[in-house]
């Protein structure tokens, strides 16, 4: 058993407010929830709400982003974080039934607590996938147009030029595609998605120099059971400097589950996938959260489509340095109803926050839960002192009375998730130069690829890999 095995369970004292469709840790350490009209066409675009103190559970409420004077509705955008800690979130719900997409671009300030509006996007998207580059910029992918469409096209914004697009792609990506930026700055798309499509199959996308350039694709074979990749889960696996991805469970057009897990080394000249060890249970709507002693931690989802009566599932954690890598069954939740819509969200003391479920309009699950790795129940390293930025290639002393025990330093970003999704998380190790017994010296990669522009948590790890609470820290 790793250390963060089997853990513990406990309910938030308070509920979310609203139906927490999106979630993402702000570099305030504080957790944001924002819904939209919250998979009610019948109800107005709600609040965002930040769950300001853990163990009350208190909560702060903000008005959504506003355009000509109506509230804009930001169900099922896409998001993820500007090198200042900005969340930005694209697209969102112009229309049910059928559905189209928003062009609108807001961008959210953990220290001002309010919305900022910036440039439009040239396609409107529902359901998109956006992600952060290494230099900063955003990238989005796909996602339904303002006519009820997939969008073909790959458009980046930066703060200077707004929205610039290529010319459409030769492929159409499925709703809320998995990508992943590479070390070598093309994406990867792992296979998994939203709503189920298994076209196009897994492939790197390079990104030309040019916008009138078309997106070069290469195809990544190997993956099993691809007809099941609606709300599979996949992360790149830690450190990211292996640059190995991995996809978990997943569900096929009927509503049925498998507990597939491929793994894939995208270092290589000619990647493909290969089987890993299977979860324990089969599963689709869960999430994959990195843990900060270098396990992968999956919760939530049901083993039958929105089927909450099978859906009292264990937490499963995947440990990759067993001498045989393997999935453990943990601690199972008091609060079992979390499919779709469900979220799970890294917290800066190690431990994982749970919340939504959303298996109907109208009907979710509003209790919050979290979830501590045994982990924390350990005597733990400690960061006395650590800067508050760094640029990237540089390096950073780190004051810790443990120095001489600590077998590991590394980054990891802060989540911004949806639909079993995140285009955030990643783990970078830090290698350790030198040490005292009180101090660590460690180098931040100048890869930007590796760990793109914005703020992260800082961990020390110690040889039982027992890790410390984080502390922020912003990569420039």
């Amino acid at each position: 058993m790793t250390p963060s095995g089997p853990g513990s369970w406990q309910e938030v004292p308070n509920p979310c407010p609203i139906n927490p469709v999106h979630a993402a840790l702000l570099r305030t350490g504080k957790v944001f929830f924002y819904t939209g009209s919250g998979s009610d066409p019948d109800n107005p675009p709600g609040p965002s709400v930040i769950l300001e103190n853990l163990s009350t559970g208190t909560f702060s409420s903000q008005a959504p982003p506003v355009v000509s004077g109506e509230s804009v509705d930001l169900f099922c955008a896409g998001q993820s974080f500007r090198s200042d800690g900005r969340l930005m979130v694209a697209g969102g719900t112009l229309q049910y039934e059928p559905f189209y997409g928003l062009n609108t671009a807001f961008l959210f300030d953990p220290n001002t607590k309010k919305w900022t509006r910036v440039s439009s996007m040239n396609a409107g998207r529902w359901y998109p996938t956006v992600i952060t580059l290494g230099n900063g910029r955003i990238l989005a992918l796909s996602g339904l147009d303002a006519h009820g469409k997939l969008s073909k096209q790959v458009e980046i914004y930066s703060g200077s030029t707004g929205w610039l697009a290529f010319p459409p792609t030769t492929s159409t990506f499925p709703m809320y595609s998995h990508l992943f930026l590479l070390s070598s700055g093309k994406l990867f798309y792992s296979g998994a998605n939203t709503f189920g499509s298994a076209t196009p199959t897994p492939r790197i996308l390079t990104l030309p120099s040019r916008f009138s350039s078309r997106i070069a694709e290469k195809s990544v074979p190997g993956l099993g059971n691809a007809n099941f990749p609606n709300q599979a889960a996949s992360v790149l696996l830690p450190p990211a400097q292996d640059q190995k991805v991995m996809i978990i469970g997943g569900g096929n057009s009927a509503g049925a589950t498998t507990g597939r897990v491929n793994i894939v080394n995208l270092s290589v000249s000619n990647p493909a996938y290969t089987a890993g060890p299977s979860l324990k249970h089969a599963r689709m709507h869960h999430s994959a959260v990195l843990l900060p002693d270098r396990s992968v931690f999956v919760c939530n989802g049901s083993t039958m489509e929105e089927n909450v009566t099978q859906s009292k599932l264990p937490g499963e954690i995947y440990d990759p340095y067993a001498t045989t890598p393997s999935w453990s069954v943990v601690a199972t939740p008091s609060i079992s109803s979390r499919v779709y819509h469900a979220v799970a969200v890294l917290l800066p003391d190690g431990s994982v926050i749970t919340a939504g479920g959303n298996p109907s309009p109208g009907v979710y699950e509003n209790r919050l839960e979290i979830y501590s790795p045994a982990y924390m129940s350990q005597p733990r390293p400690v960061i006395q002192g650590a800067p508050s930025s760094v640029v990237a290639g540089g390096q950073i002393t780190i004051q810790t009375p443990q120095a001489s025990n600590i077998q590991w330093v590394h980054l990891i970003r802060p989540m911004a998730t949806t639909h079993s999704w995140d285009s955030e998380q990643r783990l970078v190790d830090l290698p350790i130069n030198s040490r005292t017994s009180t101090s660590l010296r460690v180098t931040v990669s100048s890869n930007r690829n590796l760990a793109p522009v914005g703020w992260y948590m800082l961990f020390i790890a110690d040889t039982a890999r027992i890790p410390s609470v984080a502390k922020w820290i912003q990569v420039k």
